[in-house]
């Protein structure tokens, strides 16, 4: 992939771009998660802490409240080494709050070769610019639900980020608010149900798609997981919530059964479909502002394992 000379000017961007949940937007994020000059977002590189520290900006243009302390950068230990997951709020009308997520590390570097890059375009920077778009869409607008919005580090390296987090006492009292999290993992290219469709994981083991379906707006539609036998609920950083009993699926649209850009050289910018991209996020966005604590209470159902 083409190195993008903008990313300096990007990790300290301004409030031009805020609250614009347009395909520019979104391309402006993606290219700057996944361009060269990130070297793939490895845990524990300076390239990674530089792509919290964006994101972290990205929170602060959009007047976020800090979950913690004060700043987006939530700190935690790998290998020795003090690495971030980026944690921001929304507070709505009520401390009832809704979670969005997704983990923003990919996999590195290879050596030798013309590419030497993972980008990891869709596998997440697609999953982060969803979850920033919602941000976008809510700055200047007071929800029913409080917002909550995590970008988790270390999920290539078995869920390290999510996990610190939601283990992390400090947060307690915002986890202890929350209704459900929605954990965006890979959504560049349409899924087999076609444009302006997603897939929920573990859909099976609570009501949360079908409360969300009940609300949806411009023919938005979670589908049920397609790929159950694979056990991708139990894959992704979702479960580090799931085992605090707290509602948490990922929402994707990658194609399992034919997608050849899964940890791969060729995950780049050019694998993102952004129209349709910018509808999901736009949908989901709406969406999200119809629902109510009333509206909106999902359980699990008794076959969820929480182990």
């Amino acid at each position: 992939m083409k190195k993008l000379t903008y990313l300096v000017l990007s990790l300290f961007s301004t409030y031009a771009f805020a609250q614009e949940t347009t395909k520019d937007r979104l391309y402006s994020i993606i290219s700057t998660l996944a361009s060269d000059e990130m070297k793939g977002r490895e845990i524990g590189t300076l390239e990674n802490d530089n792509a919290a520290k964006y994101i972290a900006k990205l929170f602060e243009e959009n007047k976020l409240d800090y979950c913690t302390g004060n700043s987006y950068l939530v700190p935690f230990n790998y290998k020795g080494k003090t690495v971030y997951n980026v944690c921001g709020i929304k507070k709505g009308k009520s401390e009832k709050t809704l979670g969005f997520s997704g983990h923003f590390d990919h996999i590195g570097t290879k050596a030798g070769g013309e590419d030497t890059v993972f980008n990891g375009a869709d596998d997440n920077a697609s999953g982060i610019s969803t979850l920033v778009g919602i941000s976008d869409y809510f700055k200047n607008k007071n929800p029913e639900f409080s917002l909550v919005f995590m970008a988790f580090n270390g999920e290539e390296k078995g869920l390290l980020g999510s996990q610190a987090i939601a283990d992390d006492p400090k947060l307690d009292n915002v986890f202890g608010n929350l209704t459900a999290l929605f954990n965006f993992e890979m959504l560049a290219t349409p899924s087999e149900f076609g444009k302006n469709a997603v897939y929920i994981t573990g859909d099976e083991y609570s009501d949360m798609k079908d409360l969300f379906n009940k609300q949806t707006v411009n023919d938005l539609k979670i589908h049920p997981d397609p790929y159950a036998s694979e056990q991708l609920f139990y894959r992704s950083d979702n479960v580090s919530f799931v085992k605090k009993k707290i509602i948490a699926h990922s929402i994707s649209t990658v194609d399992m059964s034919a997608v050849q850009h899964y940890h791969q050289l060729n995950d780049d910018v050019n694998v993102v479909d952004f129209t349709n991209l910018s509808e999901i996020v736009t949908n989901f966005a709406k969406t999200i502002e119809k629902l109510t604590p009333k509206n909106f209470d999902p359980k699990y159902t008794e076959e969820v394992n929480f182990n």
